[in-house]
């Protein structure tokens, strides 16, 4: 059974280009699209349609929005098998409760203050925090997302036991015939004390190979499965969410992964994480690994 591609609608001007950006992730894979719409949202979000001045029944707004977003969707591409559904619950319990069957949920970047278009919104965090698919948050300007193709970045962590983003980002690679770069940051810790320039330079020197071998041992592990994807490999000093932030610059699609503790209800995103989804300059995967 193929699992679709769920997208979360409610009427904003993201979530329309969710649709877009949805629409193309399921015609890449092959994989049917799905809308939700929780009739709950424009309560939950304080925030009302793109579309329509009048302010109608909460029913009619909800059948409006979904079949505006399914006909977007055919738009879009005829190709791609769509379906709806409203649901009667607010947006984040209606989108987790889609994620044990969905292959990714895909949910657009509302903007919050005098800086919109830069911070995410409660629920596209509590989504990515919580859900055990992927989510991808769209993000950057429209001229990005629709320009010449960037590739796919994916951050390598501490952990090369777990691959899950970096499978998720080789497949995503594989599906848009693009390269997939991998980057893993380094650097030497405040606290650790240098006293000479030599030693300093050995301590810098050790950290950057350690850096390199751990990549190294996480794409092995991953990669077998996509032999024709090009993988090229990024060694940086510097903090990880400056590195991954500047590395998102021209990409297509930047994935990272969110440990998931088991019994944990609260929200479990590492700092890399949350800072990519509030001001990455493109779309952001958060892959959930094991606790």
């Amino acid at each position: 059974m193929e699992l679709p591609v769920v997208v979360g609608v409610d009427g904003s001007d993201s979530s329309l280009v969710a649709v877009d950006w949805a629409v193309d992730e399921a015609a890449r894979h092959g994989l049917p699209l799905r809308l939700v719409h929780a009739s709950l949202w424009e309560r939950y979000e304080r925030t009302l349609p793109s579309f329509g001045t009048d302010r109608p029944t909460e029913k009619a707004m909800a059948e409006h929005i979904i079949s505006s977003c399914v006909e977007r969707a055919r738009v879009r591409d005829a190709e791609v098998k769509a379906s709806a559904e409203v649901l009667p619950e607010d947006a984040v319990t209606a989108l987790l409760r889609t994620g044990p069957d969905a292959f990714a949920l895909v949910m657009g970047c509302r903007g919050r203050g005098q800086v919109s278009g830069m911070l995410l919104g409660s629920v596209g965090l509590a989504v990515a925090a919580r859900a055990v698919c992927p989510v991808v948050v769209v993000r950057g300007e429209e001229r990005d997302r629709e320009g010449a193709p960037g590739g796919v970045v994916v951050a390598v962590g501490d952990n090369a036991e777990e691959t899950g983003a970096l499978r998720f980002a080789l497949r995503e690679a594989d599906a848009r015939g693009c390269a997939l770069t991998a980057v893993r940051a380094w650097r030497i810790p405040s606290q650790e004390p240098v006293d000479h320039m030599l030693i300093a330079d050995d301590a810098a020197r050790l950290r950057e190979e350690r850096a390199s071998v751990a990549l190294g041992e996480a794409i092995q592990r991953a990669a077998g499965e996509y032999p024709g994807v090009d993988v090229r490999r990024q060694i940086v000093e510097g903090s990880a969410h400056r590195v991954l932030l500047e590395a998102a610059a021209g990409a297509d699609l930047i994935v990272v992964g969110a440990r998931r503790r088991h019994g944990h209800f609260g929200l479990q995103l590492g700092r890399v994480a949350h800072t990519l989804l509030h001001h990455s300059p493109c779309p952001v995967a958060v892959v959930p690994g094991r606790g």
